[in-house]
């Protein structure tokens, strides 16, 4: 039976690739993923063939990297973070679906940004926490306010991706206003840019400095729960979320 990898490439340098996803593009023939990951990607896996689709043509990518598994080509559609968690999986399983494709379809995880984030700032995200994309692309903002306000009122850390863009320059701003009814003001956030890539850059600012921090949809933003502190360590200033041991 043919086979399709979904592979999740994790943040962005070689490092944080889980070993099965480098294996896996390492006998791969053909590589397909979006512009940007590709170029990292060309770094590493120079002689591969790789096909690549700017934003908003994701479909077209799921269908070529169907098309070429269904010849027989080993095909690894790649996404960042994980292949799961806001990447290709769910969309190629649907159209396969649709048409009646023989392929085997095995999803490979990876490091999320989230889980990236929450490393390099200490131990932020260390019990209950929600994900939310401010993209409203594909999903109502409608639906994302009610998440949003979901997530804060059950005092969970918070995890925004994709806060902004050239079409969305104040849904962060929005979404700290939301947020904001049930979180203090004083509540330590953080922004995560370049995960793993050049530019890498953490800091650790207020909810309400956060209101007005600009953010594209290279930063990971982080929102700490009302027991989230920022201690210092011999490394610099780190967050924590505690679990309730006692000491």
């Amino acid at each position: 039976m043919e086979k399709l990898y979904i592979v999740g490439i994790g943040p962005g340098s070689l490092q944080e690739m889980t070993r099965q996803a480098f294996e896996i593009l390492q006998s791969s023939d053909l590589i397909v993923g979006y512009t940007r990951y590709n170029e990292l990607l060309k770094r590493h896996f120079p002689e591969k063939e790789y096909f690549a689709t700017p934003m908003r043509r994701e479909q077209e990518r799921c269908e070529y990297a169907l098309k070429a598994a269904e010849s027989g080509r080993k095909t690894a559609l790649v996404c960042s973070g994980d292949s799961g968690v806001y990447g290709m999986a769910s969309l190629t399983l649907e159209l396969a679906e649709r048409r009646n494709s023989p392929v085997k379809i095995e999803a490979v995880a990876g490091v999320s940004a989230v889980l990236s984030a929450g490393a390099r700032l200490g131990a932020p995200v260390s019990g209950d926490f929600a994900v939310v994309s401010l993209s409203d692309l594909l999903t109502p903002w409608k639906m994302i306010e009610k998440r949003l306000q979901a997530a804060a009122e059950g005092d969970f850390v918070i995890a925004l991706y994709n806060p902004g863009s050239g079409q969305r320059r104040n849904h962060l701003r929005r979404a700290c206003r939301i947020i904001g009814r049930s979180r203090k003001g004083e509540t330590l956030c953080a922004l995560a840019e370049h995960i793993g890539r050049a530019g890498e850059k953490m800091r650790i600012l207020t909810l309400s400095e956060l209101e007005t921090a600009e953010a594209d949809m290279f930063t990971t933003v982080l929102i700490g729960n009302s027991v989230t502190k920022k201690i210092h360590t011999a490394a610099g200033d780190r967050l924590v979320t505690p679990r309730g041991y006692r000491l």
